[in-house]
């Protein structure tokens, strides 16, 4: 590794060191008394998927009558490409009623799940239980590969299985090898390891300075926005089987609002990589790219601690050469791309002869019954009853697959009767949105998002049928804070929280995760959103060039043109 400063390394770089491996000293506060874990031990569980948090909704109450927070636990699961069988999902929806506070179940944006409002003294036996259904907790979040994700959409084109495949065997690669993960959650037993072994060969003592986050999908497809990732491979398809993959590296959504030096970055392509049949080739190049982070990536300023920031310090051609380096070859040129569509895989499809699947829209990734509408319950119900594959999608909807064509009736009858609307029945503008949690249980949040988002809804459907924009595929984007966990700087529109109630909003993007977009306004009060962005519509219906999307028009036209508009919700 290369030689860092040791008396500049972050805080939290020297709990990672001083972790054992992850340990920390959970085993023990699993046993003590109290409602919440030390901060230490709260960075170090982070690596075993769990995130210590409080409801702030309680939180000024609380303090009144002088007690505590109310402590509780995110645990994020690692399912990689999103694919869980019905018995996995049932076990989350059983455990979501058993010990969630929320009695919902979340989907990240990941492809992912989430179980919010643990309690301490259930954690052990949620994990445990996961475990025993064959999912792990391990890598779903802290400073190493975070899940592996891929479109979701199945098929029986022989390229979906073989991505599947790469899928698995790079998430083997990446993950944490450490056996602390079963000594705290599963077993409670030590393994000693031979004196010449390593108990993290890939990760060290010290991991990641960042998480670092990987993706797959075919050409053409960016159902999952490759260009966000830190490392993406591209399939290109010939006669239904992958050739290889075109490897972009340095992506990433994170910023901070106040700092200008951080900012999103789309991947750059630096090369192609032939698929073999050992795909041996592809997994030493997204290993040495992984271990280049590893070696150089900042660990005194987790700010710009991501690969992002190294790549652009260093350079593209420096990283290429590096990357030749630990692989002993070189490598050749990146193809070029082409991209025919964004959009999730909502609605019924022909999967094989005979067999269907259905993309089903979930406001916003969360997983719950309401008044008007029993999703969790009708889920489980259709899962347990008629036993498809569940794959969740990065867009936060879930494809319930493997659905003999004759059963289509029942489940749309039994949706409906759950008031759970088919994907035809909503606006495109509805099916394009998406949300961070954000309030109450993030602690980075400074506005709300996932119950702020709902209202703004029916405002945009009268606003997009009123410019005759209904048709369009226009994404709207909504995050907490400027750390970008719904994808927001590639979105055509985007509202991300500054302080209560006020966004920052930044408009152009692209519907194809192509391009970012680029701030608009400063701190826009929540009623003033739709109004403020009503006048750039209008002048995009106005002005548009024949075919020309929304994102399109925006980079076209700049800023400039723009930056009167929106001032007052009916400009002259």
């Amino acid at each position: 590794m290369a030689a860092s400063n040791e008396e500049n390394i972050s805080k939290i770089e020297i709990i990672k060191r001083q972790s054992r491996q992850l340990r920390g000293t959970i085993k023990e506060a699993l046993s003590d008394e109290q409602n919440k874990f030390s901060e230490d031990n709260v960075q170090v569980l982070k690596f075993h998927g769990v995130y210590q948090q409080d409801d702030r909704d309680l939180r000024a109450q609380l303090t009144k009558e002088g007690k505590d927070r109310h402590y509780s636990m995110m645990i994020r699961a690692r399912i990689p490409g999103g694919v869980l069988s019905p018995d996995q999902y049932l076990t989350f929806d059983r455990l979501a009623d058993e010990y969630s506070d929320y009695k919902n179940i979340r989907i990240t944006t990941r492809q992912t799940l989430q179980l919010h409002g643990i309690l301490k003294g259930d954690l052990k036996t949620t994990i445990k239980t996961l475990n025993e259904a064959l999912v792990t907790t391990l890598g779903a979040c802290g400073d190493s590969g975070r899940n592996t994700i891929c479109c979701a959409e199945p098929g029986d084109e022989p390229f979906r299985a073989e991505m599947q495949h790469d899928v698995l065997a790079l998430a083997d690669r990446l993950s944490a090898k450490t056996n602390a993960y079963h000594e705290i959650w599963i077993d409670g037993e030590a393994v000693q390891l031979a004196d010449d072994k390593s108990e993290e060969p890939l990760y060290g003592e010290v991991y990641l300075p960042r998480k670092f986050k990987v993706a797959i999908v075919p050409e053409g497809d960016n159902c999952l926005d490759v260009y966000d990732n830190d490392l993406g491979l591209v399939a290109h398809i010939e006669s239904g089987h992958i050739r290889g993959y075109t490897v972009l590296v340095g992506g990433g959504m994170g910023r901070m609002a106040l700092d200008q030096d951080t900012y999103p970055r789309l991947a750059s392509p630096l090369c192609y990589v032939a698929r073999d049949e050992a795909i041996e080739l592809i997994l030493d190049t997204c290993v040495a790219i992984v271990t280049i982070e590893r070696d150089y990536g900042d660990r005194s300023n987790r700010r710009f601690a991501r690969m992002k920031y190294l790549i652009d310090r260093r350079g593209l051609e420096w990283f290429r050469e590096e990357v030749e380096t630990r692989l002993g070859r070189k490598l050749e040129p990146p193809r070029p791309l082409k991209w025919h569509n964004g959009h999730d895989h909502l609605g019924w499809h022909r999967e094989r002869d005979g067999i269907s699947y259905l993309g089903i829209f979930i406001p916003y990734g969360r997983i719950k019954d309401t008044e008007t509408m029993q999703l969790k319950s009708v889920l489980r119900d259709i899962v347990h009853d008629f036993r498809p594959i569940v794959r969740f999608t990065s867009q936060q909807n879930v494809i319930l697959s493997g659905i003999a064509n004759e059963l289509r009736p029942a489940i749309e009858e039994r949706l409906r009767a759950a008031g759970v609307p088919l994907p035809e029945e909503l606006s495109n503008v509805r099916q394009n949105t998406m949300a961070c949690v954000s309030l109450p249980t993030c602690g980075l949040a400074l506005a709300e998002s996932e119950r702020a988002l709902p209202e703004l809804m029916p405002q945009f459907e009268q606003l997009f049928d009123e410019l005759g924009l209904s048709n369009e595929e226009i994404t709207i984007r909504m995050t907490g804070c400027s750390n970008g966990c719904a994808r927001p700087y590639n979105a055509n529109i985007a509202f991300i929280g500054r302080s209560p109630g006020k966004y920052d909003m930044f408009l152009g993007g692209s519907s194809l995760g192509t391009a970012l977009n680029t701030r608009f306004r400063e701190t826009v009060p929540f009623d003033q959103l739709v109004p403020t962005v009503r006048s750039v519509l209008e002048s995009f219906v106005q002005e548009r060039e024949t075919g020309e999307e929304f994102g399109m028009y925006w980079r076209r036209t700049g800023l400039e043109k723009h930056r009167d508009y929106g001032t007052d919700p009916n400009p002259a």
